[in-house]
């Protein structure tokens, strides 16, 4: 396996834990902190300490053409803004682990957007694949008149909603295709995000008034902000660029192990067996949207283990 390789097998099991971790600790501190503006204090941190280091290490760490500032612009917008307000506000009245699973959706949206912005081509099996996934939805929501209005089933959707974001701000990143490096690129998107996160939290009248910064409030933060968003984005980035967005998006299915194993071991969570059963139909769903890929990397370990 091309050294290459490894490095990116590496940033994707990193990622995973990184992500996975992230559940756990938004749905710890959301019981202190309103939840839009939670996810705006999560950029406050990261984005200064992320562009301080691009501008360290990038000697072109600021936006020089359109395509950067459109980038830039569209990751603020997408995978900033509308997918970490949507995650925060659904995370409020789900668990961890189902919050995980619901937004595991990102590798079957990816390619449907692709093929809607980038031609890529779709055959009968990625389209079976794509429905697999949905049906994994159904089974966990598990929708009828009674539940449609549940505080669950609403975080649940808002969950979806923010698979959606990061699943079509990835595809669009890859189609603008920025000239700047990732990382300066994710600082200048976190900044701009954390503004329209705060504006959003205002514009809908969350307050911090009374709030008391316990240490478990500011470790929930701290987590958040720190591994799990300023490591973490910046590989998430790199990963679309080196891999593309569909292959980048797969880390969602290795997340909800990892949210649910902390999710259990920290906060308790149980994980239902609608959940389960749900995970499953929808990575089967995936199996078949990139069977290619995923016979090529079987077919790679029984060579390496062979």
């Amino acid at each position: 396996m091309p050294v290459g390789r490894y490095r990116n097998v590496g940033l994707f099991v990193l990622l995973s834990v990184l992500f996975g971790c992230s559940f756990v600790a938004i749905k710890a501190g959301l019981g202190a902190l309103p939840p839009v503006f939670f996810a705006a204090l999560r950029f406050d941190l990261a984005a200064p300490i992320l562009l301080g280091y691009a501008a360290w290490r990038h000697t072109d760490w600021r936006p020089r053409s359109r395509a950067d500032v459109a980038g830039l612009a569209v990751g603020a917008v997408t995978i900033v803004a509308a997918n970490n307000g949507l995650l925060f506000l659904g995370q409020q009245t789900i668990t961890p682990a189902a919050a995980s699973v619901m937004y595991g959706l990102n590798p079957i949206l990816s390619p449907a957007f692709a093929f809607l912005l980038l031609g890529d081509r779709l055959d009968l099996r990625g389209l079976l694949g794509i429905l697999l996934g949905l049906v994994g939805v159904v089974i966990i929501v598990q929708p009828s008149p009674e539940t449609l209005t549940a505080g669950s089933t609403v975080g649940q959707l808002l969950v979806l909603g923010a698979a959606a974001a990061i699943a079509l701000g990835s595809v669009l990143m890859r189609r603008i295709n920025a000239t700047m490096d990732s990382v300066p690129l994710t600082a200048w998107a976190m900044g701009l995000g954390a503004v329209l996160l705060h504006a959003w939290s205002y514009a809908i009248g969350e307050s911090v008034a009374g709030t008391t910064p316990t240490p478990t409030v500011v470790l929930t933060v701290i987590v958040v902000a720190i591994p799990s968003t300023a490591f973490a984005y910046p590989i998430y980035f790199t990963l679309i660029r080196r891999v593309g967005p569909v292959r980048a998006n797969l880390v969602a299915y290795v997340v909800p192990i990892v949210a649910a194993l902390t999710g259990w071991i920290l906060l308790d969570e149980p994980v239902t067996v609608a959940t389960a059963v749900g995970f499953c139909v929808v990575v089967a769903g995936v199996a078949l949207l990139e069977r290619r890929i995923v016979a090529t990397e079987l077919a790679r370990l029984r060579r390496a283990w062979g």
